[in-house]
């Protein structure tokens, strides 16, 4: 009876450090980070100046200034886009988003980022800006910088 109980616990052992691996395991760079619950209003968000990949150069200069300024956006995904600012390292499980990832780009509209812009990521670091740093005006024009990222969008 004894070896059954040690048997027991140490099967159980194993299985509770493989779904904490598994929980604590980095996210697929290209997984939604919008939750399933939202996606529908995610989706519904359109930039006021049309589609974020063609925006006028004026409002990609104005996202820019606001990604590396009053945004703070650079302090966790780097001047760069690749995810690797100072801050970075924060939250190694599920660190932030590389933008020159293409395949990330490709597959997000424009309503997703602007929703995590809005109300943070769950789960990870990514804090809602929306309303406490910055405007839903200045959120979208982030969105239009940040598609500058990937050279290679369509």
């Amino acid at each position: 009876m004894h070896y059954r109980n040690l048997v027991g616990y140490f099967m159980f052992s194993a299985m509770m450090a493989v779904v904490t691996i598994a929980a604590g395991a980095p996210r697929e760079p290209t997984e939604d980070r919008v939750p399933s619950s939202a996606m529908k209003e995610a989706l519904s968000y359109k930039a006021p100046f049309g589609e974020a990949r063609t925006a006028p150069p004026e409002i990609v200069a104005a996202g820019k200034a606001l990604y590396e300024g009053k945004g703070s956006c650079h302090l966790c995904h780097g001047i760069s886009g690749k995810g690797d600012g100072p801050a970075s390292q924060m939250n190694p499980t599920h660190p932030p988003r590389d933008f020159t990832n293409c395949a990330v780009q490709k597959e997000r509209e424009d309503g997703e980022l602007f929703w995590i812009i809005k109300y943070g990521s769950p789960g990870t670091g990514m804090q809602p800006l929306i309303p406490a740093l910055l405007s839903e005006e200045e959120g979208w024009k982030v969105v239009a910088y940040v598609r500058t990222f990937c050279a290679a969008q369509s």
